[in-house]
This record gives structure tokens, C-alpha cells and sequence, in this order.
């Protein structure tokens, strides 16, 4: 891997990703509030958001670089057309469906209060790092915990943003040590997750049901959507509802938003365990990379529990791009992002 990543330096310099002039990012904390904005060449990119409201810490909205938001309103600022299913799905977050027993990845305000015990919270307790410049800096820690508060991981997550006319730019680093033994037993929701915007989701070629917190089902009709028109591809040539379940390096979605082509794409990371990384990339909205879902993406051939004792850690890198053009961003732009990353 090396070897390949040396090989292609040059292209990089030859080709030049993010060639464009980059734009300064300013990370803003604001007052009394839960809440650091991220402005790009003076606009909203993002905000990071942990309040105690909130069952995980999030970014959201995510804005391209034209100002369109690439993300779904619904629940926290919900947009006419909005499907309000999963109400645990907002901006970008990153948690797990199960460990130890607890569901982290679908706690949220329409969990029922008997039932809390069953599931975990993410809390973010210091920022330890804010910085301006053309890369902007974010580093926080988190405890993820049960119901008692006893806390079972610790989380230190750096974030790096940066963006010129066309792009924006978020590196996640995340680093996840046990305070007790800690297993992530095989499972489907995880791990890095992100919600689209309606825009985004892909035409239904089916009738879908979607429940809303209420309890409310809600039932589209195929070929009734007119706003949705998103595809998926990935680096190993998967399309549509055929990059669920499947491995690559990358995955990227995309369509039109406005006048605009949107993308946005994730890129795995080769030093993360499991690379590259199972897409749990639905056609509804629900775009995310889980390394720890094999027993369900490969229908039963093989499982994958990770475990770390007290004192162990590990460590999860992800990139993600979005961008704005007359045409979304290629697969060679891509390769040339990941291998970038690969490097860092």
C-alpha cells in the first residue's frame, strides 16, 4: 500500500486536488450555547452541536460550498417534504448500534423513557481545541456512557475543515478508549453516519412506509417523489441500491439540487480496522460507513466483533467531501482524495 500510495504523489501534485484556491475557516464557539459554527470563506459550512438535549454529539446543517444544505432538516429544523422517519438521524454523527449491549446508533427523543436503560449516550464534556486558517481545527472529547452515567468508552475526536469555491472538506479522526472492557458486537447501524437531503434520497422504485415519532406511518408511493434523484457509486463499481452491503474504498452520492450537481462523498481510511469499509448507503437518505457490520452485509458468512479490554483503543479515520459543479466530483478526483487521506 506504500509502494502504490508513494507511486501516485506525483499525480496528486500533477493533477492537484483541492487546486483551487482555498478559502479561510473561521471555528467559532458561541456563547452560553452547545454550539461552534464553521464558516468557509466567510458562509455556514457547519456547526457542531452537544447539547444535553441531544443523544450524540452532531454537524448540522452541512451547507455546500453554494450554500445549498446537503443535509436533512427533520427533526431539528424539519423542511417542507421532509421524511420524518428515524428522528435519530441528524447532520453527520458517530456512534454504534451495539455495544455492550447498548444501542448508541438509535437513541432519541422518541424513545420511550421505560425503554431508555437499553441504550447509551454520547457526551461531550471539554473542547480542547479550536483553530482558524485555511485548515480549521475542532478537537473535543466525549464519554459514551449508559443511563447511570458509568462510562464505558472515552472519545478524543480531532476534526479538520477546510473548502474552497466548489468543495468542502471535513478529516475526522476519532479516537475511541476503553474505560472498561468493551465489545462492538456485529451489527448493522454504525458507525460514521450521515442523513441527506430530501434531494438526495434515490427515486423510490418501490412503495416505501415511513413511521414518524408519533407512531404516524407514512406510505410514498412509488413514482410519486419528484424531488428526490440521488444515485450511489463506489470505488468498485457498485451503483444504486448495489453499494448497500458492499466494501470500497470510497462511496459518493450524488444529484441535483437547485441548478446545481451536488455530491458528497466518504472515504475510508486503510488504517482503520476492516478496510475498506461495508457501505450502509440506503436509497432513502441514510449514508454511512460501517466496518463492524459483517455479519449482516455478508448474510451470515462471517462475523465481526471487536473488543478492546480496559486501557485499549482504537482508531477510525474518515474523510468527507462535498461538492458543488456544473458535474459532480469523479472517480479520479476521488481516488486522489483517498490516497491523499491515506497519507495523513
Amino acid at each position: 500500500m506504500k509502494l502504490n500510495l508513494t507511486g501516485l504523489i506525483s499525480i496528486i501534485a500533477v493533477t492537484g486536488v483541492m487546486a483551487q484556491k482555498p478559502q479561510q475557516v473561521k471555528v467559532i464557539k458561541q456563547k452560553n450555547q452547545n454550539k461552534i459554527d464553521i464558516l468557509i470563506g466567510g458562509k455556514p459550512f457547519t456547526s457542531f452541536l452537544y447539547p444535553d438535549s441531544l443523544e450524540k454529539p452532531v454537524l448540522y446543517p452541512v451547507h455546500a460550498a453554494n450554500g445549498t444544505v446537503v443535509t436533512r432538516g427533520f427533526p431539528l429544523n424539519p423542511q417542507p417534504g421532509d421524511p420524518t422517519d428515524h428522528p435519530h438521524h441528524i447532520g453527520i454523527w458517530f456512534n454504534y448500534e451495539n455495544l455492550n449491549k447498548l444501542d448508541f446508533w438509535n437513541n432519541s427523543y422518541a424513545i420511550k423513557p421505560e425503554k431508555k436503560k437499553d441504550y447509551g449516550w454520547v457526551k461531550t464534556d471539554k473542547i480542547l481545541e479550536t483553530a482558524d486558517g485555511t485548515t480549521g481545527k475542532l478537537t473535543y472529547h466525549a464519554n459514551w456512557t449508559d443511563q447511570q452515567n458509568n462510562v464505558i468508552l472515552k472519545e478524543t475526536t480531532h476534526l479538520e475543515f477546510s473548502g474552497n469555491e466548489n468543495e468542502r472538506v471535513i478529516d475526522r479522526v476519532t479516537v475511541l478508549k476503553a474505560v472498561k472492557d468493551a465489545t462492538f458486537f456485529d451489527a448493522k447501524d454504525g458507525l460514521l453516519g450521515l442523513r441527506l437531503a430530501h434531494a438526495l434520497q434515490m427515486p423510490a422504485t418501490e412503495d416505501q412506509k415511513f413511521t414518524d415519532n408519533k407512531g404516524n406511518v407514512t406510505i410514498v408511493k412509488a413514482g410519486t417523489d419528484h424531488v428526490a434523484n440521488g444515485n450511489y457509486i463506489t470505488s468498485a463499481g457498485k451503483h444504486g441500491n448495489d453499494a448497500w452491503s458492499s466494501r470500497a474504498v470510497w462511496c459518493k452520492v450524488y444529484g441535483k439540487m437547485g441548478k446545481d450537481s451536488i455530491s458528497i462523498s466518504i472515504i475510508d481510511h486503510p488504517g482503520n480496522t476492516n478496510y475498506p469499509t461495508f457501505w450502509h448507503a440506503r436509497g432513502y437518505g441514510l449514508f454511512a460507513a460501517n466496518p463492524l457490520g459483517e455479519q449482516i452485509f455478508t448474510k451470515g458468512k462471517s462475523v465481526k466483533n471487536l473488543h478492546l479490554n480496559i486501557g485499549e483503543s482504537a482508531t477510525f479515520k474518515y474523510r468527507i467531501v462535498v461538492a458543488n459543479s456544473p458535474h459532480t466530483t469523479t472517480g479520479g478526483q476521488l481516488t486522489q482524495y483517498a490516497v491523499q487521506f491515506a497519507l495523513k
